[in-house]
């Protein structure tokens, strides 16, 4: 039997009533990502066939929108081609380094939700969410979770597949694009993979696909009821055992973090260059509170805090200094980076007004691991400023968890207007 389109992609799904008991492995998948950015910065994109790429003979699609996949187009395709398929496409070249700092900031949520946290690319991530349920609720309750605050806080869509298995999730954030959630319940895990076609498991390619195709194997059904001297004599040991377990359901697969980071950082880049002081330094505490959050998400403390600052004329500077007791707290943050601020305005800047901010923590240690030194002034009774200071950005960052970024915030974060009534706008998201 051959593929049809409907087996390819489902479309939106929201589930009502599914057993999501012991799911709790989510794949969350951005929404044409390269293509959705670009539409954020630009609506009157919206709707339109957009494709993000390289112009001219020897471009590639990076990106397109679903309006551009409808003709044929699809990502690592050669622009002219793109072109021939869809005439009135309308191309952007793009700028990596905006969807670098886009997909950051996804990140960030993600990583408030759990420090199991995998990225596979700029656009899609797996999470393990067995220790955050009995604080945010079941699977399919925290994919819900997730959906809403990367639409409220990014405005950008994504799709999430929740699963007990890894690579089920994955195919199921693919299987409900666009803007949707797909569970699999782990009792129907191979009635949901068996009638796939072969294409949809993880590393079957085309040239794969085909060659399975040719021994009158469609579904993935068909490769779990294949003799294995079948398929070994076609595609070797290798790939047959691997092909085997994923057909029969099996992946043992955790969801591996990334490596210690050396250091984390937050930047934005401005429409308009910044003048005024207070303006300046209300954006430093904001991104010291998204650098801060992404500390203690991930149980670490910083030995180091620097600033980056490009000035209109494209020059950019950074500067560090190194504490005298490592920090995870917004508060002690934004004061170092404001300081530095300061002493690179009177030293270098000379009131040049600046297109790019950023605050980065570095010299990172897990959280506890050196002795705090206490201070004269510290009461046995009460807790020192910094624990304060600490205790409430940790209530913060349990309010965000569960409402979003938007429901609770500093006040020193909320942005002044600019002169004229114009409002800050940055190209990074979040803002």
């Amino acid at each position: 039997m051959g593929r049809s389109a409907d087996q390819e992609r489902i479309g939106p799904v929201e589930q009502r009533d599914v057993d999501d008991t012991g799911c709790h492995f989510l794949h969350v998948d951005m929404d044409s990502f390269f293509v959705s950015v670009e539409v954020r910065r630009n609506p009157q994109l919206r709707g339109k066939p957009v494709i993000v790429g390289g112009a001219g003979g020897w471009g590639v699609v990076a990106s397109a929108s679903y309006e551009a996949r409808a003709y044929g187009v699809r990502s690592a395709m050669s622009m002219a081609q793109a072109l021939r398929l869809c005439p009135g496409a309308i191309v952007v070249s793009g700028n990596h380094g905006d969807y670098g700092a886009v997909s950051a900031d996804v990140m960030e949520i993600l990583r408030s939700i759990t420090p199991l946290v995998q990225p596979l690319s700029l656009d899609e991530a797996f999470l393990d969410v067995s220790g955050a349920e009995r604080l945010m609720g079941s699977p399919r309750q925290i994919a819900q979770l997730i959906r809403r605050r990367v639409e409220e806080e990014l405005q950008l869509t994504c799709s999430v597949g929740v699963a007990s298995r890894l690579f089920v999730a994955k195919i199921a954030s693919t299987r409900c694009k666009p803007n949707g959630l797909l569970v699999v319940p782990a009792a129907g895990t191979l009635d949901f993979l068996h009638p796939l076609p072969v294409s949809a498991l993880w590393g079957i390619g085309p040239k794969s696909a085909a060659r399975l195709e040719s021994l009158g194997l469609f579904t993935v059904g068909d490769v779990a009821q294949a003799r294995p001297q079948t398929l070994s004599s076609n595609l070797g040991k290798a790939q047959t055992a691997h092909l085997r377990a994923l057909a029969a359901g099996i992946d043992p697969r955790p969801v591996r973090p990334e490596r210690a980071e050396k250091s984390i950082s937050a930047e934005n880049t401005f429409f308009h260059t910044l003048a005024d002081h207070a303006q300046i330094e209300s954006e430093l505490g904001r991104l010291a509170h998204k650098v801060a959050a992404r500390l203690r998400a991930k149980h670490m403390q910083a030995g180091t805090v620097g600033v980056k600052l490009r000035a209109a004329d494209f020059t950019t500077y950074t500067r560090e200094v190194t504490l005298e007791r490592p920090v995870d707290t917004a508060h002690e943050l934004r004061r170092h980076a404001v300081q530095l601020w300061r002493a690179a305005e009177r030293q270098v800047l000379g009131g040049r007004s600046v297109r790019l901010l950023g605050v980065r923590a570095g010299a990172l240690i897990e959280s506890g691991s050196v002795p705090v030194q206490l201070s004269l002034d510290d009461s046995a009774d009460e807790p020192s400023g910094n624990d304060r200071w600490a205790a409430a950005e940790k209530a913060l960052d349990a309010v965000v968890a569960k409402f979003g970024g938007s429901a609770l915030r500093p006040a020193s974060t909320l942005r002044r207007p600019r002169q004229g009534g114009d409002e800050i706008k940055n190209r990074t998201p979040g803002s």
